[in-house]
């Protein structure tokens, strides 16, 4: 089974638990060299309909590369381990509790690279998991207002009458006027400075809280 991470700094695991975030995007990310061949790039290919049919490589003359097509991770109907360390998991500190197939820890929970680090914990021993209901492909400044708020934004009042404020959880400032405005923030902290400007294509990949 595989496992997805959220960041925990800006509460977006927790939002996943919550039933609040039922979306996230993805950058797609392509290999420098396929089979010895250069990679410049990749294409988008869609129906005239707007399906998505495939994501191929190219190379520097953007000619397609035989074989070279990008695949998302998770795939419709999968479930994924949501990935926590061990303490925010709920195993007691004190116990000898782990899964029988995970060999690395040893002695107490607390004692494991786990305990603070998911990084360290296996798929098999996360407790919760989503399952993938959609997958597609879209520009990261596509995203709507809805879709904002299934990302992990949040609408709040401000104490203002029939003015809708929004923000998300560690966000700079409480107040941003539209949920595109939080998002734009919201992904730039996420997945580094610049990164909504640059608007790339992105993996979006949506799902329900399976357990």
């Amino acid at each position: 089974m595989k496992k997805i991470m959220f960041n925990d700094k800006y509460g977006l695991t927790q939002a996943v638990l919550n039933g609040r975030k039922t979306m996230t995007r993805r950058i797609i990310t392509y290999p420098s060299k396929l089979r010895g061949q250069n990679v410049a790039g990749y294409f988008v290919c869609r129906r005239p309909s707007g399906e998505l049919v495939e994501v191929c490589l190219h190379d520097e003359d953007e000619r397609m590369i035989d074989g070279g097509q990008i695949f998302p991770k998770f795939q419709v109907g999968e479930v994924v381990a949501i990935a926590q360390n061990y303490r925010d998991s709920g195993y007691a500190p004190d116990s000898l509790d782990r899964h029988p197939k995970d060999l690395s820890i040893r002695g107490l929970m607390k004692d494991s690279a786990g305990w603070n680090n998911k990084m360290f914990v296996k798929s098999y021993a996360c407790k919760h998991h989503v399952k993938i209901t959609n997958v597609r492909v879209e520009r990261l400044q596509d995203i709507s207002d809805e879709d904002c708020l299934q990302e992990g934004v949040f609408e709040w009042d401000a104490g203002q009458k029939d003015v809708p404020f929004y923000s998300f959880t560690g966000a700079d400032i409480p107040d941003y006027s539209n949920p595109r405005d939080a998002f734009e923030e919201l992904i730039d902290k996420v997945s580094g400075k610049g990164t909504w400007d640059s608007n790339p294509f992105v993996w979006v990949y949506e799902f329900k809280l399976f357990d």
